[in-house]
């Protein structure tokens, strides 16, 4: 796992940049940032009603650097987020978004990514000795839970096939489903497998009181790898763009990066982004 966090690190650090955000001459910008309301710790609303979660508080500091632009936020669901910022309703979104060619014709994608969400498979505890990573679930059935073409969970595992054709995931496309549905199917043995992010294992199956907690004896989790997330910008704020990007490179070389990343991904036992300059 710490190898997986430290390969997305390398990645993200060795992204050129471009010239520093412009000053401020006077004219402030408005910029209305939309998010997911919850999506613990990444994206939610808190007890006070505030607009929290470590994406969240990203863009809370990005916004300190940019003395040009002026952040409101505005919790909301996935699909108002995604054509909001389509449409110029919002000028950017977060919601612990992956990079898709479709996503790439509609939107502009900064050059450094806001966080990571780990990608998995959830499988029966009584294969777990059997099944360790994908390849060796691709050699004991490959049969795994359909997924929705338009799913970036698709591509990633389309992916791997393509890289790996002597191991192949049985991959078939399907209908959306309800999250119960794809657990039931690897209990029942329909499949022995349904790709999940480590997030919502941890808060559907694992947690105190999650929603199917009565799964937790019967089914584990084997994590894949580390998908970088990032923030949606509307494709006319180019600009806006290049400025986040200034400013997360500040925020990863003051460390500022590190200390969000402890307070919120530690402590909710989820996926860390370790963001040292030296890794």
């Amino acid at each position: 796992m710490k190898k997986t966090f430290l390969a997305f690190i390398a990645l993200t650090t060795i992204i050129p940049l471009s010239a520093k955000p412009k000053k401020s001459d006077g004219k402030v910008q408005k910029i209305r940032v939309a998010h997911t309301n919850y999506y613990v710790p990444y994206d939610f609303v808190n007890d006070k009603g505030e607009s929290d979660g470590f994406e969240v508080a990203v863009l809370k500091e990005v916004d300190k650097l940019l003395p040009q632009y002026e952040f409101e936020y505005f919790p909301t669901s996935d699909d108002d987020l995604l054509i909001g910022v389509l449409q110029g309703k919002y000028d950017v979104g977060t919601k612990g978004v992956w990079i898709t060619e479709e996503r790439k014709k509609k939107y502009i994608f900064p050059q450094n990514p806001i966080a990571a969400s780990i990608i998995g498979i959830v499988i029966r505890k009584d294969t777990a000795d059997k099944i360790t990573d994908i390849k060796s679930f691709a050699k004991y059935s490959g049969k795994l839970v359909p997924i929705g073409p338009s799913n970036a969970q698709y591509n990633i595992i389309d992916e791997y096939n393509k890289q790996n054709p002597d191991a192949r995931v049985k991959l078939v496309a399907g209908d959306q489903f309800e999250a119960a549905d794809g657990y039931v199917w690897v209990v029942e043995g329909r499949y022995d497998a349904r790709v999940d992010i480590k997030l919502s294992f941890q808060n559907n199956i694992e947690k105190e009181g999650a929603p199917y907690a009565k799964y937790k004896d019967k089914l584990s989790y084997v994590p894949y790898k580390a998908i970088p997330t990032w923030p949606l910008f509307n494709r006319k704020n180019q600009a806006f763009a290049n400025a986040y990007d200034e400013a997360i490179k500040t925020l990863k070389e003051n460390g500022t990066l590190e200390k969000l990343s402890q307070k919120y991904l530690e402590m909710q036992r989820a996926p860390r982004l370790i963001l040292h300059r030296d890794v």
